[in-house]
Parts: C-alpha cells; sequence; structure tokens
C-alpha cells in the first residue's frame, strides 16, 4: 500500500489498528460516536461489530492517540470496558503509540559522521 490509499493526514509507517470492546452502546450513541471518532484528523478507518461490541479503528499514531478517541466515547454516554484484557491491551496500545509518536520526530543518527565544524 501507498499513502495515495490512506486518508488525508494519515502515514502507513505510523498506521496503528486497535480494537476496544465498548460497554453501554445504543444504536443512537454508536453512530455519534463513530461519525465523531471519523471526522478527526489522522483517522483512517472506524468500524463497529455490534455482536461482540467491538469498536475497529486504524488510526495515524503521530496524528492522534487513545486518549482522544475514549474522550469521545465518553462524551457520549459509552464507556472501554472494564475487564482486564481490554484494560491490559490499552496500556499496551498506549506505550506503542507513544513511541511512534516519539519516533516520527526522532531524527535519526549516526556515529559515522563527523562532528559539526569538522570537515
Amino acid at each position: 500500500m501507498n499513502n495515495s490509499q490512506h486518508r488525508l493526514g494519515v502515514s502507513e509507517v505510523n498506521l496503528v489498528v486497535r480494537h476496544l470492546r465498548l460497554e453501554n452502546i445504543t444504536v443512537e450513541n454508536r453512530d455519534l460516536i463513530l461519525t465523531e471518532i471519523d471526522a478527526i484528523y489522522g483517522i483512517d478507518n472506524v468500524s463497529f461489530d455490534d455482536k461482540a461490541a467491538i469498536l475497529n479503528i486504524a488510526y495515524d499514531a503521530s496524528r492522534c492517540n487513545l486518549d482522544g478517541i475514549e474522550e469521545v466515547i465518553r462524551q457520549h454516554g459509552a464507556d472501554v470496558a472494564h475487564d482486564w484484557w481490554t484494560h491490559f491491551k490499552e496500556g499496551y496500545y498506549r506505550y506503542v503509540d507513544q513511541n511512534v509518536k516519539d519516533n516520527s520526530v526522532h531524527e535519526p543518527w549516526s556515529c559515522h559522521k563527523l562532528p559539526p565544524g569538522k570537515k
């Protein structure tokens, strides 16, 4: 895949896919949540599995993060499930998202480069 197959603001090297189980989902708030998350800059794809109550999100982790997405979910009366597996995945997702964000702004260096001022 190349960048032309992703939405504006989404770089494939920073693309992450997340799956979160949600609680207190109704038909009304589900549609509002999906619409609002879909409008966030950096989101590539968002969908919801009604049978398993799983929110599937693909986004550029250098541009948006899980905390902002969870805030949208809570604003509409739903919440991320409070089971141990979902809690474990949230922690892992946050860790990886922070690494992606940090690496996107990191200047690579080489020990073979001459120091500044040397020719």
